[in-house]
């Protein structure tokens, strides 16, 4: 058994990116948020996501803008680090070491040097106790660097960042946890609680949620759990105190913010609405509502030129001083679950699973994008707990993508299961799908599995679906009975099977489309889609099948399926007879659709393991123990764009396709190697055009670019060096051109016009050189009518080098060097300067 050596589990892509409260740059331009062990780089005006801050091992839990230089910022990890990063050019500057896991970050100007942070308190196993930590940071050249300096500020405080924050620039700092208030005071060093009762007199829960300071004035905001919010005054005299209260919201309040000025609050919670309350006029307030999901978090930028919102649906709105929304970073939506099987598109090559409620959503893997959301009930969705609404549960593509089939359903209390099978065609136009046909109550129960018929040279498209209902129905695309312009090809059913009334679970067809296979509970029958005629009947030991899958080319022979008593059987097709089976128990069994290789996951003691094997060989190809705590349930094989070349044996199942499987926790993983990682960061570093990127006139011109490099390197390359002189593209002056960051370099008007004329091609210089060949030949037919007077000279200057002094001189040129040295001296040597200068 081959096991994972150097290949490691890593998230990649669909990580959240609601975790923590972003940030907004100083001039408005960039925006940063934590994402899984990362910090992601967006641009506010592409939605772009422009560099990825990577080094930290655990997951970031808060990022922070450097208050001296703004330029630079800081992110904390689980990890126990703080790093420093320039996130213009995405290079880490320093590491600083805490040895403790930090779960939020603050700083304020008037603590130059030093960071505060949110720790376990030291001792404490629990890990419920959390305290609030000055950390004095050194001042040193090291990049990485031991903090020893820490103090604690407050015990007992909050893990949610949204519950501490800076008041008046740093004079002081609040804390809120439960049902208490505290304000710590520097200058005085003294620290003033404040307590309110668990209900108030209407019944309304005052729990402390989330708080926020005035930037100029002594007054704290509070948001509460019964949807008030509290304005706090006087608080450095605990005895003064006052506040006064302000209600909109009908739940918790999520998040609160001032504007850089404290003119205006912003509040949201799950409402979807942006609520902007005028500071010291409170009556008077302003709103933004149907923003999509429930705000999380919100962020205003230095200058107050935006307002940032993070929602429950892991989405980013940037907004526009609360006018109206400029840009969407939508990151991989993260539901309660996934109903549908994770699929890989065969146009987009996205992966595609369930969304937003009643969406499909298709993830770019290679970009870490959301592309867009397919609405498949096509109903307003009511955010109300308790009412049922239709949800996608199954969905299915053909091998070409050109058909996408999708079941919503939707089971009343008191009613019938309501149920819908769509069928989707994907318009060239549009470059999305249309609805094509709609099949309302398709059966009679619930469906339990549907799949396309792979066959690509098949003559007929073809979708079966198994139901609780006992039967499997062949649904099969005919055209239409009338020519009729307007009427396009349709849906309809074309075979009702059944088997000795059992009810189906599985179905899977042979990558030819020859055989169908379906299982009702222990066994599974074998059937000719052609003729749908009932080819054999294949028995197991004990249990209810789970999954079937076919093996593919060379082992295409065998099938392989798994059953409720944690047995993992193969079948040989050829023989009707089992081939082998073990005891496993396997939560997902699936085929890479480009290989032989199928992949199992096993459930054992509260985790999973992962097996790749071939049905034709005892022993696995590779395996790898506990690759996730609990068990998995979704997973795909995704093609790749480009095979790799690996030689170990561990990780050739990876060259043709990558794994990619959800965990319960809803985080998307796969497996790399330590080649491909460097691979990977070597790649980010360097300007370079993927094949992927959208088909935009830029990309076409480039393109052209690229194929004139290539047919270059040709024969035709010599034919062109002979009519001009080609750029010393592979020059270091041009690297450092392109690989210098944008804010360093001259500015691109400048940097454009020599360009320009560097790639031009002058008249005056075709006609000098016109000119020098005319002058050459006159040149050579003078030396040709001084032959006579030349052919003494050789016999002269044989003599001379005889004699001593002239062994000193150097000797005189040939008549074909003083021609070679007049070509060399008419040639163009000004591209040599470019390398000089470097």
């Amino acid at each position: 058994m081959v096991e994972h050596g150097d290949i490691r589990v890593v998230h990649r892509g669909g990580s959240k990116i609601n975790f923590r409260e972003p940030v907004i740059t100083n001039d408005s331009k960039f925006l940063l948020c934590a994402s899984g062990e990362c910090v992601k780089v967006f641009s506010t005006s592409t939605e772009e996501c422009i560099h990825d801050l990577r080094g930290h091992t655990d997951l970031v839990t808060g990022v922070l803008l450097k208050p001296s230089n703004h330029l630079q910022v800081y992110s904390c990890s689980a990890d126990g680090t703080v790093r420093l990063w320039d996130f213009i050019d995405g290079i880490l500057i320093k590491t600083y070491v805490i040895g403790y896991p930090i779960y939020s970050i603050y700083a304020s100007a008037n603590h130059d040097g030093v960071i505060f942070i949110v720790t376990p308190t030291l001792g404490d196993k629990r890990s419920e106790l959390f305290q609030l930590v000055a950390v004095h940071l050194p001042q040193c050249g090291d990049q990485l660097v031991e903090a020893q300096e820490l103090s604690a500020v407050l015990s007992d405080v909050s893990s949610n960042p949204e519950a501490i924050a800076f008041g008046r620039g740093g004079e002081f700092i609040a804390s809120a946890k439960g049902l208490q208030l505290e304000c710590y005071f520097f200058k005085k060093q003294k620290s003033y609680r404040f307590y309110l009762k668990e209900d108030n007199k209407k019944g309304g829960k005052n729990t402390f949620m989330c708080i926020a300071c005035h930037p100029k004035d002594d007054c704290v905001a509070t948001g509460h759990e019964d949807g008030k919010i509290r304005l706090w005054r006087n608080l450095n005299h605990k005895k003064e105190y006052t506040y006064s209260t302000l209600h909109w919201h009908h739940s918790a309040v999520s998040s609160l913010r001032f504007t850089p000025e404290g003119t205006n609050l912003l509040s949201g919670g799950v409402e979807s609405v942006l609520v902007q309350w005028r500071y010291n006029q409170e009556s008077q307030r302003d709103f933004l509502p149907r923003l999509g999901a429930a705000i999380t978090h919100i962020a205003v930028s230095p200058d107050g030129a935006l307002f940032c919102t993070s929602h429950a649906d892991n989405k980013i709105t940037i907004i526009q001083s609360c006018v109206k929304v400029s840009a969407v970073i939508q990151g991989l939506v993260k539901g309660e679950s996934v109903r549908s099987d994770l699929m890989v598109d065969p146009r987009s090559k996205a992966l595609v699973l369930n969304g937003k409620p009643g969406h499909l959503q298709f993830y770019s893997l290679h970009r870490d994008k959301l592309l867009f959301n397919l609405d498949i009930v096509q109903q307003e969705y009511i955010h109300e707990s308790g009412l049922q609404q239709f949800e996608v549960v199954k969905a299915a593509f053909d091998v070409s993508g050109n058909w996408l089939a999708t079941v919503e359903e939707r089971k009343q209390k008191a009613a019938e299961l309501e149920l819908n099978l769509k069928l989707w065609a994907f318009d060239e136009q549009t470059q999305s799908f249309v609805l094509n046909t709609t099949i309302s109550a398709p059966h009679e129960a619930r469906i339990a599995a549907m799949c396309f018929c792979h066959a690509a040279d098949s003559r007929t498209t073809m979708l079966v679906s198994t139901s609780k209902d006992g039967q499997f129905k062949a649904w099969q695309l005919a055209a239409p009975a009338h020519t009729d312009a307007d009427e396009g090809p349709s849906w309809s059913c074309d075979f009702v099977g059944a088997y000795h009334s059992l009810a189906p679970e599985c179905c899977c067809f042979s990558a030819d489309g020859s055989l169908l296979a379906v299982s009702f509970q222990e066994v599974v029958t074998v059937w000719s889609p052609d003729s749908w005629e009932l080819l054999t009947t294949l028995s197991q030991p004990p249990g209810a099948i789970r999954d079937l899958c076919f093996g593919r080319l060379s082992c295409s022979k065998y099938l392989l399926g798994t059953t409720t008593k944690n047995q993992l059987c193969c079948w040989n097709l050829l023989t009707c007879s089992l081939e082998w089976s073990t005891s496993m128990d396997v939560s997902l069994l699936l085929t890479d659709p480009v290989s032989e290789n199928m992949a199992a996951f096993c459930c054992q003691e509260g985790c999973t393991d992962l097996f790749v094997f071939k049905p034709s060989e005892p022993r696995p190809l590779f395996s790898h123990k506990a690759v996730c705590s609990g068990m998995v349930t979704h997973a795909v094989f995704a093609p790749r764009e480009e095979m790799l070349e690996s030689c170990e044996e561990s990780s050739q199942w990876q060259n043709q396709s990558q794994l990619y499987f959800l965990t319960p926790y809803m985080d998307l993983m796969t497996f790399t190697t330590k080649a491909e990682e460097e691979r990977l960061m070597a790649s980010s570093k360097q300007l370079v055009i993927d094949d992927s990127v959208a088909m935009t006139p830029f990309y076409l011109l480039l393109g052209k670019h690229r194929q004139q490099q290539q047919e270059g390197n040709g024969d035709s390359a010599s034919v062109l060096s002979a009519e001009r002189t080609r750029l010393p593209q592979g020059s270091v002056a041009i690297k450092e051109l392109l690989q210098t960051p944008a804010h360093v370099l001259p500015s691109t008007s400048f940097l454009c016009s020599m360009f320009i004329q560097s790639l031009l091609i002058s008249v005056t210089d075709t006609r000098e050189e016109k000119q020098d060949a005319e002058e050459e030949m006159e040149s050579e037919k003078e030396e040709e009518d001084s032959e006579g007077e030349m052919d003494s000279s050789p016999l002269k200057l044989e003599q001379a080098s005889l004699s001593p002094t002239a062994e000193s001189a150097a000797p005189p040129l040939t008549k074909a060097q003083v021609r070679e040295l007049r070509r060399v001296k008419k040639l163009d040597h000004s591209w040599l300067s470019g390398l000089l200068d470097c």
